[in-house]
Order: C-alpha cells, then structure tokens, then sequence
C-alpha cells in the first residue's frame, strides 16, 4: 500500500511539475518585458530540477540527485547574472 501511494504521488508530482515548466516556458516566449522573461527562466529552472528530484525518487538512482544539484546552481548563477545585466547593463565591473 505504501508503495503503490508513494508511486501514484510521484507520478502526480511529475505531471504538476510538467504543467509549471509548461507555464514558465509560456511566460518566457511570451512575457512582456526582459524581467517576466527571467523570473520565468528561473521558475522553469526549479521546476526543472524538481523534476529530476521525482525521477531521482522514483529510480533509486543516485546520479539524478547531483545533476539536480548541478542544475541548481547553475540556475542561481544565470539568474543573478540576467538580474544583474537588466539592472545595470554589465555583468562584470
């Protein structure tokens, strides 16, 4: 029983989480300005490794684990740098 619920939880937690990438990918292709554009390059971004966070659980495999970890903090550093560049129009001083 406790399987079978951790099973069909994850597999909700993967379809609500490709409907957010869905939704970031839409603010990013059609977002107004350049700051709608990387909020939602970094809400897909943790979406993304949300997702790998589930496959992760799902598999038993460890390597999912440290490409999210990896993708985290890539995502942090693209972020900061688009905020930065938007904010002063260089990213290096």
């Amino acid at each position: 029983m406790s399987q079978l619920m951790l099973t069909y939880s994850l597999v909700a937690a993967q379809v609500l989480l490709g409907l957010a990438i869905g939704c970031g990918a839409f603010r990013i292709f059609l977002g107004p300005r350049a700051q709608d554009r990387v909020l939602g390059f970094d809400t897909l971004s943790v979406n993304a490794m949300l997702l790998l966070l589930t496959f992760g659980i799902r598999s038993g495999e460890a390597l999912y684990f440290e490409a999210a970890l990896a993708m985290a903090l890539f995502g942090f550093v693209a972020t900061v740098a688009l905020a930065k560049f938007l904010l002063r129009g260089e990213v290096i001083e």
